[in-house]
C-alpha cells in the first residue's frame, strides 16, 4: 500500500491516518506536501481529481486542504488532508498537476487560502471585490449585502436582519 510506502521513504511524515469505505486519508505538514506528492506521482498517483478546504475556526491550523487522488492502474483513491493556519500560504501543485490550477484558485476564491507559487491565483466563482470567502464559517448567511435579505423571509432570521 503507498501509505507504508510513504512511511518507509518519507519517515514522520504522516501525522495521523485513517480509513473509511476503503478510502485511506492520511494528514500530513505542509512542509512535507510537495516531497509526498512527488513520491504519490512516481507510484502512479498521476490524476488529481479535487482540491478542496475544511473550515475548522475553533482551530489554530483553522484550514485542512483536502486532496483526492486517483491511481488509475489500481483505481486505488487516496486522500491527503494538509492542516494549514489563516493567512499561511500552501505550496501550489501546478507544476505536477495542470489539474491544480483551477481547483487552487476556487479554494483561494472561497476560503481565502494563498497558494505560493501559483501562476494565476484569482478568483474564480466570486467577482473580485467580492466582500470576504463564501465558503468560511464566519462569513455571514446574507453575504453581508444590505440588499440581499431585503424582503426575506426565512425562517432562520425571520425576515428580519438581526
Amino acid at each position: 500500500m503507498v501509505i507504508e510506502h510513504i512511511d518507509a521513504q518519507i519517515p514522520g511524515a504522516i501525522t495521523d491516518r485513517h480509513a473509511f469505505r476503503g478510502d485511506q486519508t492520511i494528514v500530513i505538514a505542509k512542509e512535507n506536501l510537495l516531497a509526498v506528492v512527488d513520491l504519490l506521482y512516481c507510484e502512479g498517483f498521476q490524476l488529481l481529481v479535487d482540491i478542496t478546504a475544511v473550515d475548522w475556526p475553533e482551530r489554530a491550523d483553522r484550514f485542512d486542504v483536502v486532496y483526492h487522488w486517483l491511481n488509475l492502474a489500481s483505481q486505488e483513491r487516496l486522500r491527503v488532508k494538509v492542516p494549514v493556519a489563516d493567512g499561511v500560504a500552501v505550496p501550489t501543485l501546478t507544476g505536477t498537476y495542470k489539474t491544480a490550477d483551477w481547483f487552487e484558485r476556487e479554494v483561494f476564491d472561497l476560503f481565502g487560502i494563498r497558494f505560493e507559487g501559483h501562476p494565476d491565483l484569482r478568483r474564480l466563482l466570486t467577482w473580485e471585490d467580492f466582500p470576504g470567502h463564501a465558503l468560511r464559517k464566519d462569513f455571514p448567511l446574507d453575504g453581508g449585502d444590505a440588499f440581499c435579505m431585503e424582503g426575506c423571509t426565512a425562517p432562520y432570521n425571520n425576515g428580519s436582519r438581526g
